[in-house]
């Protein structure tokens, strides 16, 4: 399981011109699904991104996590986390998770964050979305649950 955390001091994401969800400052995370990944790797991810400490203290020091900044998380399911480039110049996605399964995990990493009582808005699973992002920094994070412990 991937994912890019990118630190933000707001975001929103529409699909078909209509606004569906909208953060302040926090995390815009662009979350991926790979064949085989399961629970305990939504568990790791959502483990390391709620105790990230990204966000700059007093003396301008990245010390602070997004609960301690009171932050919110716009998370986004992106298959394409998955885009195997290798070969020729048209990215291969067999790696990705099968739809269904993704969007689970998707959701269950939705529960995790908010049981962290992190407010957490979402996309909708597998529609063209457009995100508009203001990046703070920029910080931008990437992390594979296969690396964490």
């Amino acid at each position: 399981m991937r994912a890019v955390v990118q630190r933000v001091i707001n975001a929103d994401l529409s699909v078909d011109g209509k606004l569906i969800s909208k953060i302040g400052k926090g995390f815009v995370v662009f979350w991926g699904v790979g064949s085989g990944d399961k629970e305990e790797d939504v568990e790791k991810l959502v483990n390391k991104i709620s105790k990230l400490r990204i966000f700059e203290d007093n003396n301008g020091k990245m010390n602070l996590s997004i609960k301690e900044v009171n932050g919110e998380i716009l998370l986004v399911s992106q298959f394409t986390l998955y885009a195997d480039c290798r070969h020729g110049n048209r990215p291969s996605f067999i790696t990705a998770e099968k739809p269904d399964r993704a969007n689970n995990l998707y959701l269950k990493a939705k529960e995790l964050f908010k049981n962290e009582e992190i407010t957490t808005q979402t996309g909708i699973f597998g529609a063209d979305m457009k995100i508009n992002v203001l990046n703070d920094g920029p910080v931008t994070i990437i992390l594979d649950s296969s690396d964490l412990k």
